[in-house]
């Protein structure tokens, strides 16, 4: 951000650098009430009233002491009970896993620290052990106290009379008995608390057993209500399965839609039977032909008959046998005789016949095959015509088999549910049945007497209350003390014309800077020296004429040198004031000007130690002066806005507190560091977090020549604190140009604020 500062030009410093230099004097020293507590005043008040403290303290002592020997001792007992969910594997139902079984969750245990503590188990315990006869759980049996009695009747405590017997056994019962469970275990922990230990441990054992007790209860009235209600859906579901097999077989009687093997209806059974039967007759047909066909191919040929059919008839073994006799003969007889020989034409001649015969008996056998080929054919027709008709009749039927299987379904899915319930309906009547069904828990740990008591703890008791008294007178003296010792001590005067010095010996008298709008005059500040326990008491005068400087007498005075006026306190208290009172239009201050120096710094500080006496109040270092704020921090190495940017800090690291006053602080960062991330975006992020937070959010610019000009201006109001020498033609035009920029309102102030001190400003007096 490049705002246009006025800046005085060379002539100007060349006129003030020609001016003869006097005398110079020394800087100015502000005495300003620190505010530190002195604990030595503290330990004198303390040592001074040690009587208030003692009396009150060994008073408490002796009535603890007595209140707790008064009070009739109680005794604790504890059992402890383990819930495990064991059951025997016989009695478990078939369909239930074993890691189903073993899923205890804390919300489980917890809900037994319930049951345990439940009413119906309350009242059980109170009957059996007769705690209603005994005065130390129905407090009317041995009388009401007046004093119990006149806090009833004012509400404090309820009216033992106005209550039921069972009511204050019962309220007697619950203050006694303490159960929970062992973190990260499934272990219940029953405590009970009664002056006689023996009871004590009784009733804990007694609640220990009645929780068991009340478990198996519950188990067997749950199988007995399982069982009731099974009992009754299974009756039913017998007359639904009845009624839905009943409409399976009337329909299918209607639709002739009956079943043969395999769980098919008939028409598709006899359907594929059919086709069995087409496939067959096929084939035979086919065989027949083909062997047909190749016994004529060979009679046709000349060619031996090697064909199956024909070697496997009788005849023609027969006839191949006598071929084969003739055959040898007739090689026999060739041997000795030649082939016009009788006996050789013979055996020729029959051998030529039995050639005949095996022909003619092989056409025989070709014609029988084609015979049966025309047989197949036929029966291949008729099986054909078969299946269309079966083809038909099936196609007509699907609708019916569809609605015939949904009956199916509905009766299998009632028949299913009914064998279920039927299951259950054992395992429930055989758990109904038992005497003493498991509990989800057992006893691990049962009570035994003490013989020491547990309440009341007499040592706790008395170093309590005495300690406290102790405490509490001490703190009533240091609270008086500190308002003394912060009450207003000083009066300020404001005279005519004529100078006035009050008189404070021993005084000593140091030269101070006046912020008179004026000409620059030399003033006198006096202030008590710092043995005086008292705050500094002050005088201010403010005449228009100048007054002479007091200086030791060991040395001549010097002429003091002209210095720069500073802005007096009540300007920045009234500004401070009016910044309070604007609220939320005043959130977000920007602090900058021209300055130079540490000026602009050490007036943000001041301004907003003065706000942060009555407001939450944080101020921004973004002007990069962490030397000023880190050594008035209580924090001097923390990290800043840069850290924070490159994500080396956490937000709540960068905020630390000012030594002196309640108002907290931000620096820009470490020295050396990145002034360039103060360009980020999130910066403003940065700063929009902070306004959420604090009540008001300064921001200590300096002259703001490298800051964004959204980040400064943005629903911001600005005080400019201006060079000394600035005249006021340009500080008007500096207060539009800032207003130009964006600005919501612009306070100029007179001149910067000169020093800063480690203690909260105050009041602080001068004489000129």
């Amino acid at each position: 951000m490049r705002l246009a500062f006025w800046r005085a030009d060379k002539k100007v410093r060349a006129d003030k650098a020609s001016v003869p230099s006097r005398t110079s004097v020394p800087a100015p020293a502000e005495h300003v009430a620190s505010g530190d507590l002195d604990v030595r005043l503290i330990g004198r008040a303390l040592a001074r009233k040690r009587g208030f403290i003692l009396l009150p303290t060994l008073l408490a002592l002796a009535l603890a002491v007595t209140a707790v020997n008064m009070i009739t001792p109680r005794y604790k007992s504890e059992a402890r009970i383990l819930i495990d969910g064991r059951e025997s594997p016989f009695l478990r139902p078939s369909g239930e896993r074993a890691e189903e079984r073993t899923a205890l969750d804390a919300e489980a245990v917890t809900s037994q620290v319930q049951l345990v503590l439940s009413r119906d188990l309350a009242r059980d315990i109170i009957r059996k052990n007769k705690l209603g006869e005994l005065p130390e759980f129905d407090p009317v049996l041995r009388g009401v106290s007046p004093l119990k009695s006149i806090a009833a009747m004012v509400g404090l405590v309820k009216d033992p009379l106005a209550m039921t017997p069972e009511e204050r056994v019962m309220d007697a019962y619950y203050e006694r008995l303490t159960v929970y469970a062992v973190d990260k275990s499934r272990v219940l922990v029953v405590e009970f608390q009664s002056q006689d230990p023996a009871l004590a441990a009784q009733v804990a054992n007694s609640i220990a057993d009645g929780y068991l007790v009340v478990q198996q209860a519950a188990r067997q009235a749950q199988a007995k209500s399982a069982s009731q209600w099974l009992a009754g859906e299974i009756q039913s579901l017998r007359k639904k399965v009845e009624e839905a097999e009943s409409r399976v077989e009337d329909f299918r009687t209607k639709s002739n839609s009956f079943m043969g093997t395999n769980n098919t209806s008939l028409s598709n059974q006899q359907m594929g039977e059919v086709n069995t039967q087409l496939n067959n007759a096929r084939a035979l047909k086919s065989d027949a032909e083909t062997k047909a066909r190749l016994i004529r191919e060979m009679l046709q040929s000349g060619q031996p008959i090697e064909a199956s059919e024909v070697l496997n008839s009788e005849l023609m073994r027969r006839l191949s046998e006598q071929r084969v006799n003739l055959r040898a003969q007739l090689a026999e007889q060739s041997s000795t005789l030649l082939d016009n020989h009788p006996r050789i034409k013979e055996l020729k001649a029959q051998l030529a016949d039995l050639d005949r015969q095996i022909r003619d008996e092989a056409g025989k056998i070709s014609r029988s095959l084609d015979s049966d080929a025309r047989i197949a054919d036929g029966r291949v027709q008729m099986l054909s015509q078969s299946l269309d008709q079966a083809k038909k009749q099936a196609a007509s039927t699907n609708g019916q088999d569809v609605q015939l299987r949904a009956l199916e379904r509905e009766a299998k899915s009632q028949r299913d549910l009914l064998e279920s319930y039927l299951a259950k309906y054992r395992e429930a009547n055989t758990r109904e049945t038992l005497d003493t069904p498991p509990a989800e828990g057992r006893i691990i740990s049962r009570a035994v007497v003490s013989n020491t008591p547990a309440y009341p703890k007499k040592l706790p008791i008395v170093l309590i209350a005495t300690l406290a008294t102790l405490m509490l007178t001490a703190g009533v003296v240091i609270s008086g003390e500190l308002l003394r010792l912060t009450a207003p001590r000083a009066a300020t005067a404001f005279g005519p014309a004529a100078p006035v010095i009050a008189a404070v010996p021993p005084a000593r008298v140091e030269p101070v800077m006046s912020a008179s709008a004026g000409p620059v005059e030399p003033t006198v500040s006096v202030v008590a020296p710092a043995a005086v326990a008292a705050p500094p008491v002050v005088t201010q005068v403010a005449p228009p004429a100048a007054v002479a400087v007091a200086s030791p007498p060991a040395a001549a005075a010097p002429v003091p040198e002209p210095v720069k006026p500073v802005p007096s306190l009540s300007e920045l208290d009234l500004l401070a004031a009016g910044l309070l009172a604007a609220g939320g239009a005043a959130r977000k201050i920007t602090v900058l000007g021209t300055a130079g120096g540490e000026a602009v710094t050490t007036t943000a500080l001041s301004l907003a130690r003065s706000m942060a006496r009555d407001a939450r109040v944080v101020l921004v270092d973004l002007a990069g002066r962490p030397q000023l704020l880190a050594r008035l921090s209580v924090d001097p190495a923390a990290p800043g806005l840069i850290e924070l940017m490159l994500g080396e800090a956490s937000f709540a690291s960068i905020i630390t507190k000012d030594q002196a006053s309640r108002l907290h602080l931000v620096n820009a960062g470490r020295p050396g560091a990145d002034r360039n991330q103060l360009q980020s975006p999130r910066l403003a992020l940065a700063i929009d977090a902070l306004l959420r937070v604090y009540d008001h959010v300064l921001l200590d610019a300096g002259n703001a020549s490298d800051l964004p000009a959204e980040l400064l201006t943005a629903g911001a109001r600005a005080v400019v604190v201006p060079d000394p020498a600035m005249p006021e033609e340009a500080r008007s035009q500096m207060s539009e140009q800032l207003r130009e920029v964006g600005f919501g309102a612009v306070t100029m102030l007179k001149a910067p604020v000169g020093g800063v001190n480690r203690s909260q400003p105050g009041p602080r007096g001068v004489a000129a």
